[in-house]
């Protein structure tokens, strides 16, 4: 990773993979999945003397977007998916959060479409929409950097789940075969939860 430097913040009881990702050259800074405990997002951000330009969601369940709200209202940043998760997003039963007790939604600024390329931070992201976690799962690609944030479509040794609303199996499994097995085998995979991986790894010892 020649111009990025990512810091990870696990929060919130699912222990969610909150990703700073920072362009050293600019100081520029995305948010990916900001999962919970936005103060202590904030105060990583300052550690960084970094500036915010937009949030990145890999999708809509509760674990992911519980800090989106107050991070939008902080920095004035878009809060970004893919089209096809908006009603995940914005139902409480589709996104989790009322099984939780804590029902809310969070609105989207911008949506992105599969295979658009997207200039942000200084860096090209390819928008890699990859249904099957949930119908609107993405997961976002800088070629440049070797770096692949999967969200809960990959992980070290795993998949997402697929028995929560707009969840499938069948669609995970062509995702994963179809947009991400056929990056290069170093790009470093940061996933929703747990350890990082890598794409050659996960092709040959993932059992999904």
């Amino acid at each position: 990773m020649d111009k990025l430097q990512v810091e990870t913040l696990v929060l919130g009881e699912i222990m969610t993979n909150c990703y700073l990702a920072v362009n050293k050259e600019t100081k520029e800074l995305l948010i990916v999945d900001p999962a919970a405990e936005a103060d202590r997002i904030i105060q990583k951000i300052g550690e960084l003397q970094a500036t915010p330009v937009a949030i990145l969601l890999t999708h809509g369940h509760f674990d992911h977007i519980g800090a989106v709200d107050a991070l939008r209202e902080q920095y004035g940043i878009p809060a970004c998916a893919v089209d096809e998760e908006r009603q995940v997003l914005e139902r409480t039963t589709y996104n989790l959060s009322a099984m939780q007790g804590k029902a809310f939604t969070v609105k989207a600024d911008r949506f992105f479409h599969d295979g658009e390329t997207v200039e942000l931070a200084g860096f090209s992201i390819r928008v890699l929409h990859t249904p099957g976690h949930t119908a609107g799962g993405a997961c976002y690609y800088i070629e440049s950097e070797d770096v692949l944030f999967s969200g809960d479509t990959l992980f070290c040794g795993s998949v997402g789940r697929t028995d929560f609303p707009t969840g499938s199996m069948s669609a995970l499994h062509d995702s994963i075969h179809s947009k991400l097995f056929v990056l290069p085998d170093e790009t470093l995979v940061l996933p929703g939860h747990d350890d990082p991986s890598k794409i050659g790894y996960e092709k040959q010892y993932n059992p999904y």
